[in-house]
């Protein structure tokens, strides 16, 4: 698992995959304790949850439309969601140092 490529992302920016997984992993919503803070590149404090693909770790930044995204996901709404995100890419790689 240390070989997993590392990336931020927006909540606007995520594929239905992402998503679906973020919902599954926090179904009733992320806590204090889920919640990653670390700085950028830029030395912005950043705020973010984690989730995990066979190949990637995501971390998705944290804010209000997130929180009404996961809590209004439907399965049925995947097909929309992968049409619009079909351009998407991911906001910035993030390096093990940016961690926290």
């Amino acid at each position: 698992m240390n070989n997993l490529r590392r990336v931020i992302v927006d909540y606007k920016k995520l594929t239905p995959e992402v998503l679906k997984l973020l919902v599954e992993k926090y179904p009733d919503g992320y806590g204090d304790n889920d919640v990653i803070n670390f700085k950028n590149l830029k030395g912005e404090t950043i705020e973010a949850v984690e989730v995990t693909t066979d190949d990637t770790k995501y971390l998705v930044k944290i804010s209000s439309k997130l929180e009404r995204t996961m809590a209004n996901f439907d399965d049925s709404d995947e097909d929309l969601l992968n049409e619009e995100n079909l351009d998407k890419i991911p906001d910035e790689e993030f390096s093990a140092s940016e961690e926290e």
